[in-house]
């Protein structure tokens, strides 16, 4: 046990004054914004928190941190400074409570059953089927489509691009569809 005395929140600013440039804010400053603004901090982290618990963990984290400034100002810009720490402590919680959340879906879905396992498989195995119907053929025919499919494209738009009619791209379009349903048929049957 040390013979140091540790200030007590009570105790007047002169007296845990450190002349040594930076001083944490005195107690009896940190004391005067909980007696004049907790309430409104504790509301303020119940909005972004929504829970009582976590308002008041993080209103007493950022009471601490407050007290380990390395300078101390006006009560208002301590109050503003104050704020500013219970908002990055709320953000800290919600990100670690996301972070946990996730970890618990990512442990879920790892533990799920062998069928879903197996619709995962045959849904790239019916990707790589259409991929490969679809390189099966003509530039432009696939290029139509692809610029209809993946880029939202009016037929008019794609006619522009490709510098054929509007009823050319419908065409090619409609022959990819049905090119790539055979392909997809052809699978089928041998299953």
């Amino acid at each position: 046990m040390s013979n140091r005395a540790e200030p007590k929140i009570g105790t007047l600013e002169s007296e845990t004054h450190i002349p040594s440039g930076g001083a944490p804010p005195a107690p009896s400053v940190v004391e005067r914004l909980f007696r004049e603004h907790n309430e409104t901090l504790l509301r303020f982290l119940r909005a972004r928190l929504r829970s009582d618990a976590d308002a008041s963990e993080a209103a007493q984290e950022a009471y601490v941190r407050l007290l380990q400034l390395d300078r101390s100002d006006q009560p208002s810009f301590l109050r503003a400074y104050l704020f500013r720490i219970a908002a990055n402590v709320a953000t800290d919680m919600l990100r670690r409570k996301s972070l946990q959340a996730r970890f618990a879906a990512a442990d879920e879905q790892a533990a799920s059953s062998a069928g879903a396992q197996e619709e995962a498989l045959g849904a790239r195995q019916q990707l790589h089927l259409v991929q490969t119907a679809l390189n099966e053929l003509p530039p432009r025919c696939r290029q139509a489509f692809l610029l209809r499919r993946q880029e939202d494209l009016a037929t008019a738009q794609i006619g522009e691009r490709l510098g054929v009619s509007d009823r050319m791209v419908r065409l090619y379009i409609a022959r990819a569809i049905e090119h790539v349903q055979q392909a997809l048929h052809r699978e089928d049957g041998r299953v």
